[in-house]
């Protein structure tokens, strides 16, 4: 013990303390040189290894092992030291708990970090898809680390533990109302698990949502950023992309098919707009070749309606090959075929008594 009592008093012996004090100092130290002993060697092996994981798992999990060694190395010596055992249990039960879920928290991250360097060089679609699967899934894998080990750790504290012990007597409420309190965290981590397997849509995809368009930037287990054109970040809740329709430009490859319509006068020869279609999207640096054409699809009592059809290899290539098209082809018409642009004409009797006037 560290104090004793005598004549009515408590005094301490400084004596064990010293002893406690150098034992704790020794234990420190040769816990520190069997962390640079241990570390040295597996830091060689990893660097011998082709695989790029195990140096970032090891690079990861450094700092939580340096203290795991050092609590290793206080606790030992303190199976021998009573005083030091009185004064580092209390504490050490807290700690334990914390250094485990402190390294499986970076083992978790290394290996993210690891399967994302792997995925840098992959085909885009499936870097997309196996980016999304372990993005989520080492979201909820952290979360689960976090809730267990702060859990452990509360559960080391007397008091915290006495609440907990009377809580389970009253288990059927409990259970009730943790049940109705989790249940939006529940649904969020649910929905973050169906995302991951079944990827309606993936980090990297061309999505629209509420007529806004933009690129999934992240996907968390409550939330999904979009980052549009415009540089404005949406964030949608993960569920609704369950429950509610969108679209997704990118769902299997990048590639889309994108409209131009022009509005014409009924008398239009659409021939040689269509051999001047075919010219200009022949020798236009972003159409891929993968489909043209120009059709008339509508003719109104005013007008003719012409559609022109275009691809492209992703989407920011089609919006500009779209815009491109729109403007040649008026410039075009204005220069080659001004008559067939749409005027709103008014007709003046000659016998009328305004027609002379200028």
């Amino acid at each position: 013990m560290i104090q004793t009592y005598a004549n009515g008093n408590w005094s301490i012996n400084w004596d064990e303390v010293a002893v406690s004090g150098i034992a704790f100092l020794v234990a420190i130290a040769l816990g520190y040189i069997a962390y640079l002993v241990v570390f040295k060697i597996v830091s060689r092996i990893a660097r011998l290894s082709d695989v790029a994981v195990d140096e970032i798992v090891v690079r990861r999990i450094r700092q939580p092992i340096k203290w795991s060694f050092l609590a290793i190395g206080v606790t030992l010596a303190a199976q021998t030291d009573p005083v030091l055992r009185e004064l580092w249990e209390p504490l050490a039960r807290f700690l334990r708990p914390a250094l485990l879920g402190w390294i499986a928290y970076n083992v978790v991250r290394g290996l993210t970090a690891a399967m994302e360097l792997r995925m840098a060089d992959a085909d885009p679609v499936a870097s997309r898809s196996r980016r999304t699967r372990v993005a989520v899934l080492s979201r909820i894998v952290v979360f689960a680390i976090v809730v267990i080990t702060v859990g452990l750790m509360l559960f080391s504290i007397p008091s915290v533990r006495a609440i907990g012990t009377t809580m389970l007597a009253s288990a059927g409420l409990a259970a009730l109302a943790i049940g109705a309190a989790a249940q939006p965290a529940l649904k969020s981590l649910i929905a973050g698990v169906q995302v991951a397997l079944t990827e309606p849509m993936r980090i990297g995809d061309m999505v629209r949502v509420d007529g806004d368009t933009g690129r999934v930037e992240e996907i968390h287990m409550s939330f999904v950023t979009v980052r549009t054109w415009d540089d404005r970040v949406l964030v949608v809740p993960t569920s609704r992309f369950l429950d509610e329709t969108f679209e997704n430009w990118s769902r299997l490859d990048e590639t889309l098919t994108g409209t131009v319509f022009l509005h014409l006068d009924p008398i239009t020869d659409v021939s040689p707009i269509r051999a001047e279609f075919e010219r200009y999207i022949e020798t236009h640096e972003l159409f891929d070749g993968r489909s043209h054409g120009l059709a008339v699809t509508e003719a109104y009592p005013e007008s003719l309606e012409l559609r022109i059809v275009v691809s492209a290899e992703n989407p920011g290539d089609l919006w500009t090959l779209r815009c491109d098209v729109r403007e040649h082809m008026m410039a075009w018409l204005r220069e080659n075929m001004e008559e067939v642009l749409i005027r709103h004409r008014l007709e003046v009797p000659h016998g009328h008594p305004k027609a002379g006037e200028p």
